[in-house]
């Protein structure tokens, strides 16, 4: 079987839930279950400059993962207009000859590379995972309101309030692009039943979707840290430093522990490229206000036991609705408890009071509260541990990728 992958970045490059995910699931099938194939990451100039002679770029030393440089995106219609590069993708894509195609983002590749591909590769079973929702929503695919509330739905009065500049004809025509694209896929997938029922909720229909969660590395879980007083008073952040993932949420949160004299210690880990200046500025006098904060800046995955092994709790105080993020994962396969927003994906994942806490959404005192809880409540700690749950394997989660694969090319020949 031989199976193309395509996603919106390469781990190397900015190492994201999806294109983590995505990465190792394409590892995954080859090393273990002699998937051949191509994963082709989508890059722009922010990321990785353009060589001279091609759009196609080698990533390392793998000769079966490579950039695919498309520098014209538009992220409102997720278009990729730039037809001279898509033209001299066609020779790779015909001599690859895939079986599959499995299509994890559409940002940077865009639904022209799509259509092109599928003109290309007549014959393969097209499979599209919905790691988030952009395409449902214009705003990012965060489902949030310009002004930063949670947003239940698209519509066309909301939308037109976030995006004031663009006539009703622009979004309509965005929604019936993404149904017409996506229409055309054998299968559609969600790593959550939240996710599917925020497609669902939009219009789309329930028997498009199916619930297919992501997995992470079997790996030995780092020891728990050795409390001598018996507090567990050591929180990590681990992902993306941005606003949507409320860093400055706990950076707050921390600040009025600390304020009322309640000793603690946070220390945020993730990378924090291509953020605004103005976000930036805010998270620095967040963390200087916080004096139990810490910001170790990127980490690698080899590096993340050793950083889990340093903490208590993991938390996650994402404001917008999380689909399925890897970090519970990661969490859960190291016996952390979790602290997150009650809601979205996150909050399907992390049982309250089993297995990890939930806290309110963008509320620092709200957060602030449970921290503490989390501290002085003796026993708790112990008893959430108890509660968690191994997670989805990545060679559980490949096989379930196989499985359906197989079945889709069975589906072809009938």
């Amino acid at each position: 079987m031989r199976v193309l992958f395509l996603c919106h970045n390469h781990p190397t490059i900015q190492a994201g839930g999806t294109e983590v995910f995505a990465r190792n699931l394409f590892r995954k099938l080859r090393d273990q279950h002699g998937v051949e194939g191509l994963f082709l990451a989508a890059v722009t100039s922010t990321h990785r400059e353009m060589l001279p002679g091609t759009v196609v770029q080698a990533v390392g030393e793998a000769t079966d993962e490579m950039l695919l440089w498309l520098d014209r995106f538009d992220r409102f219609f997720l278009s990729q207009p730039d037809t001279y590069g898509l033209a001299t993708l066609a020779p790779l894509i015909e001599a690859l000859a895939p079986d599959v195609v499995h299509v994890h983002h559409m940002l940077q590749v865009g639904a022209e590379t799509i259509d092109l591909i599928r003109r290309l590769a007549p014959r393969a079973r097209f499979i599209f995972t919905a790691h988030d929702f952009f395409p449902i929503c214009p705003q990012e695919g965060q489902l949030l309101t310009t002004d930063g509330r949670l947003c239940h739905g698209p519509t066309l009065d909301g939308c037109l309030r976030c995006f004031p500049d663009r006539g009703a004809t622009d979004l309509v025509m965005r929604q019936l692009e993404m149904r017409d694209v996506l229409g055309d896929f054998d299968h559609i997938l969600v790593p959550s039943e939240f996710a599917r029922g925020r497609y669902v909720a939009s219009g789309w229909p329930a028997e498009r979707f199916s619930v297919m969660p992501n997995g992470v590395p079997e790996r030995p879980p780092a020891p728990h840290r050795i409390a001598a007083d018996g507090r567990r008073d050591r929180f990590g952040f681990f992902g993306h430093v941005n606003r949507f993932k409320g860093s400055l949420m706990l950076l707050q949160a921390s600040h009025q522990l600390s304020e009322a004299g309640l000793a603690h210690r946070v220390t945020l880990h993730g990378g924090a490229a291509y953020q605004s200046d103005a976000f930036m500025a805010e998270f620095n006098a967040a963390l200087a206000g916080a004096p139990a904060a810490t910001y170790r800046g990127a980490y690698t995955a080899e590096e993340l036991a050793g950083l889990m092994e340093q903490v208590d709790w993991v938390v996650i105080p994402s404001i917008w609705w999380e689909n399925a993020p890897l970090v519970v994962q990661e969490a859960f396969r190291h016996r952390r408890p979790v602290i997150c927003s009650g809601i979205g994906g996150t909050a399907e994942m992390v049982r309250d009071g089993v297995d990890g806490l939930h806290a309110p959404v963008k509320d620092p005192a709200g957060l602030a509260e449970v921290m503490r809880r989390a501290i002085e409540t003796e026993g708790l700690w112990s008893r959430l541990v108890a509660g968690i749950r191994p997670p989805v394997s990545l060679a559980e989660a490949a096989c379930r990728h196989l499985k359906l694969y197989k079945a889709a090319l069975a589906d072809a020949t009938v």
